[in-house]
């Protein structure tokens, strides 16, 4: 295994693929590279002598500057490297894309939910939701009800394993028990809450609206029981003018209740759960069918990211997005606090003028309501970040931006929007992992691939988030959370193009049913919308 690598051949620093010793003499590219200071794995070394101001180059950009002199051979970190990005000047030019060879997947299809609107699932799911925080107490104990007598599961849960202590039985005599069939076997039943919905200002209920819609319009979604309390800012038609637009010819089946019309918890209980379970039974009566690749949309984030995400796991998705877009699918990249620095590039991407405008506007408009708090994308980079090599935001971005490939940029959608276009998307979110991932599924995505190297257990009620790790050591210290392991590129076993083409055809079987994530066996739903208002 080798001990650096360098990135792009434009670079002027190098990355440590292994620990290295204070003194260590490495020969790289037919020189000889010695270490001022002991260097971690993941971390940078500078390839020359910096003076102050000097600019770091990484991936081919700019990713900051020397804030104080750092010798050939000294590890880049916090203290002698300060945010620097590129200057963007709006569209002037086009990005040439060579479009990959799809020709193992153009005739292969996936098994999926197919809905009236053409749009194919991988999931079938009834999900109850509230439109107001008021209505999170009844949501919690439908699920209680429900998955407590509709939907039992065979599994080994903490439940019976503190059951076993107690009553000082075998765990597996208490699972034995414990099991029952299940009454639906095509469907699942999901139940998600939120702190939204009324106390903050009319946008954000507006905008909660859209991205509870995109969830009951996404196919992976067969229907919905919404509660609603009756006076709160996210009224009943505010929810269904949003669904309205964004799908006019629905078919779903959204049942809706309004306790302070209803009257008593104890009959509006008695009408949600005798109304949902016979439009879950409905809905379960959907079988799977084969449908063309085109029909997939992968959402494409990264989560506790490393100093190696950006050279393994990331770019493994660029592959990914690229023979999806070739294939006629949607991808969307979001996290727009983590293209900081790489604007101009994604910019010549976009397919026209008015999409590299929109792009601008928003990143604009997102770091002005940064620095208005205090704040800045500068301080986007994270402990864990910086602890593992990412040093500065546009170093991050650098390699977060990697997920996209290099295909053209068909659309640029702000939070809530919904994707229609086929090909590479992008989204407006922040870099937030929970409210990323909530608003990629809110905007479409029946996959999402989540790469990370330090661990992320996040998953989400109604689409599949698949983890990538970017290292080998996450998964082996991680293995019940990390469903492809990426870290192969840094050793040197298989190359970024082997490993973005294990993970198409993982997700083929997953689009299926035929695999499940770990998230997924886990039950790690996780659903928190952007709150981009104040609370009132």
């Amino acid at each position: 295994m080798k001990k650096l690598m360098k990135v792009n051949a434009l670079d002027n620093v190098i990355v440590a693929l292994q620990n290295l010793e204070q003194g260590e003499n490495v020969t790289f590219e037919n020189q000889e590279i010695v270490t001022e200071t002991a260097v971690k794995a993941k971390h940078k070394i500078a390839e020359k002598d910096f003076e102050v101001g000097d600019h770091i180059i990484m991936y081919g950009v700019l990713v900051g500057k020397a804030s104080q002199p750092i010798k050939r051979g000294e590890v880049i970190t916090t203290e002698n490297v300060k945010h620097q990005s590129e200057k963007v000047f709006g569209k002037n030019g086009n990005l040439g894309w060579n479009v990959p060879n799809v020709d193992r997947w153009k005739d292969k299809t996936f098994n999926g939910f197919h809905r009236a609107d053409g749009q194919v699932g991988t999931k079938n799911v009834w999900l109850f939701f509230p439109l107001v925080f008021c209505e999170n107490k009844n949501i919690e104990k439908l699920k209680e009800i429900f998955e407590n007598e509709l939907l039992p599961k065979k599994e080994v849960s903490y439940k019976n394993f503190l059951r076993s202590l107690i009553e000082e039985k075998n765990i597996a005599e208490v699972e034995d028990q414990s099991r029952n069939e299940n009454l639906l076997d095509n469907i699942e039943v999901k139940f998600i809450n939120h702190q939204g919905g009324c106390g903050g200002i009319r946008q954000d209920s507006e905008l909660l609206a859209k991205l509870l819609a995109g969830y009951v319009n996404n196919p992976n979604v067969a229907g919905a029981t919404v509660l609603s309390l009756g006076c709160q800012n996210l009224q009943v038609n505010i929810f269904q003018d949003a669904l309205k637009e964004m799908s006019p010819n629905s078919d779903k089946e959204i049942l809706i209740y309004e306790q302070q019309q209803i009257g008593t918890t104890d009959k509006m209980f008695q009408m949600v759960i005798k109304d949902s379970f016979e439009a879950i039974k409905r809905a379960n009566q959907i079988q799977r069918k084969p449908a063309p690749l085109s029909k997939l949309s992968i959402g494409l984030e990264c989560g506790g990211s490393d100093g190696f995400s950006g050279i393994s796991a990331n770019p493994a998705l660029g592959v990914v997005s690229d023979i999806f877009a070739a294939l006629g699918g949607k991808t969307i990249l979001a996290e727009f606090p983590e293209l900081c620095g790489v604007e101009q590039e994604l910019m010549n991407r976009c397919v026209d003028e008015e999409k590299a405008d929109k792009f601008l506007t928003l990143m604009k408009a997102f770091e002005k309501s940064v620095v208005d708090a205090g704040s800045g994308f500068d301080m986007n980079p994270s402990p864990g970040n910086i602890k593992d090599g990412l040093i500065t935001d546009a170093m991050k971005s650098a390699g977060a931006s990697k997920k996209g490939g290099t295909a053209p940029i068909v659309d640029v959608l702000d939070y809530g929007e919904y994707i229609s276009k086929p090909g590479l998307n992008l989204l407006n979110t922040p870099g937030n992992d929970a409210e990323c991932t909530t608003g990629l599924v809110g905007a479409g995505a029946t996959v999402v691939l989540f790469t990370t190297g330090l661990g992320n257990p996040m998953g989400n009620p109604i689409a599949p988030v698949v983890k990538i790790s970017s290292n080998s050591a996450l998964i082996e210290r991680m293995h019940d959370i990390i469903d492809v392991n990426a870290g192969t590129v840094i050793t040197g076993e298989k190359t970024i193009q082997e490993v973005g083409e294990e993970i198409v055809d993982y997700i083929i079987e997953l689009a299926s049913g035929n695999v499940e994530t770990k998230a997924d066996q886990l039950k790690q739903d996780v659903f928190i919308p952007w709150k981009r208002g104040v609370s009132l």
